[in-house]
């Protein structure tokens, strides 16, 4: 058996956002007949919305084919959910069988990445997800991972695995931006990721029993967990940029500041007037031991241009706060470089602490309500 390796697509220009007309009715009502198949089960699995236990359950025989099919082009437009502000997306209409047109509650277009949806623990469809998938990774999906492939079976191959890659495409790419393809050739199996969530959950609905070009009936399930470390880290990794970016989003730009001049000051690194990092230019082959010299050499340069500091008894450090012993005593050698520079007032000189008058349990010091 060949295969054709994961194939990375490039990415896909933005379609122009075209003013929509009021969405019209894909079919009527009467017209979709839902046909029953044959059952051979003997119980009704209740979790799976069908008979159980037969010797030819979900065969090839028991499939039929769907008898409608969206169409983006000509069935998308404005629905009342536009004015009521509803974000979800018509189940029927990614079926291609919502007979109500413009009158439908929901929206009749394709999800917007851009546009989050209410509820993280819901698919576009205002369907509610389930902690663990089913074990025919059918259904609504998990909501515990971000699940963008989908596992497309029973595909009719054409005579070249190149030619199967372009009729997959053709039909893939109407329901959203396409990341990375991958065909199992010989087995009638292929991979599709797309690049938000939200298009393949609407692919995987409007897909559902469809064909292709040679008249199958397609099997449209969740891709399992791809056991590939480097893609494993690869998705850990975009994860982790997401999350960043929604954070950094959200965050003020002063704060963001604040904390790199904070961090700056712990690690030793040297800071402007304004308070922000100052980059050194450093060549490639230039090793740590090199830069850590120095920075040695510069702190000892501007420390001897220090005056020498007042005699003070010898204290054990004690830690404050969250900041430990060399933390606060870096803070107040930077404190004082800057204050030298003119870049900060004068500190004001300490208190000396007021030492008891009398020994004892120090209650005599607090008062009551009946002192005149």
């Amino acid at each position: 058996m060949s295969e054709i390796a994961t194939k990375a697509l490039p990415p896909q220009p933005k379609k122009k956002v075209k003013k929509l007309k009021p969405a019209r009715k894909q079919v009527k009502p009467g017209d979709v007949v839902k046909t029953e198949a044959v059952q051979t089960g003997k119980e009704y699995n209740i979790w799976y919305n069908k008979w159980a236990g037969g010797d030819r359950e979900d065969s090839y025989s028991n499939k039929t084919k769907s008898q409608t099919r969206c169409s983006i082009k000509q069935d998308a437009g404005l629905t009342r959910a536009n004015t009521t502000g509803n974000k979800y997306i018509c189940l029927f209409f990614a079926r291609g069988c919502c007979p109500y047109g413009w009158e439908c509650e929901y929206r009749h277009t394709l999800p917007d990445p851009d546009d989050s949806m209410p509820d993280s623990s819901k698919d576009c469809f205002a369907r509610d997800k389930f902690a663990d998938y089913r074990d025919d990774m059918g259904g609504v999906g998990s909501f515990n991972r971000q699940n963008r492939t989908l596992y497309i079976g029973r595909i009719r191959e054409c005579a070249t695995a190149g030619e199967t890659e372009e009729v997959i495409i053709r039909h893939f790419k109407e329901w959203g931006n396409l990341e990375a393809i991958r065909i199992l050739q010989y087995r009638g199996v292929a991979f599709v990721t797309y690049t938000h969530e939200l298009n393949a959950q609407f692919a995987k609905e409007s897909m559902a029993c469809q064909s292709l070009d040679n008249d199958e009936i397609l099997n449209v399930r969740w891709a399992t967990e791809d056991p590939n470390p480097e893609s494993k880290k690869a998705e850990k990794r975009r994860l982790e940029e997401l999350g960043q970016e929604a954070i950094k989003d959200r965050m003020d730009p002063r704060v963001i500041e604040a904390m790199r001049a904070v961090r700056a000051l712990e690690e030793g690194d040297t800071l402007d007037d304004a308070g922000y990092l100052v980059e050194e230019a450093d060549d490639d082959d230039e090793d740590d031991d090199e830069r850590g010299a120095k920075r040695r050499r510069l702190a000892i340069e501007d420390a001897a241009s220090l005056p020498p500091p007042q005699q003070q008894e010898a204290q054990p450090p004690q830690p404050v706060g969250l900041l430990t012993t060399d933390t606060l005593e870096s803070l107040k050698y930077f404190a004082e470089i800057r204050q030298k520079n003119g870049s900060l007032p004068p500190a004001q000189p300490k208190k000396a602490p007021v030492a008891p008058s009398a020994p004892g349990l120090g209650l005599a010091d607090y008062g009551s309500d009946d002192e005149d």
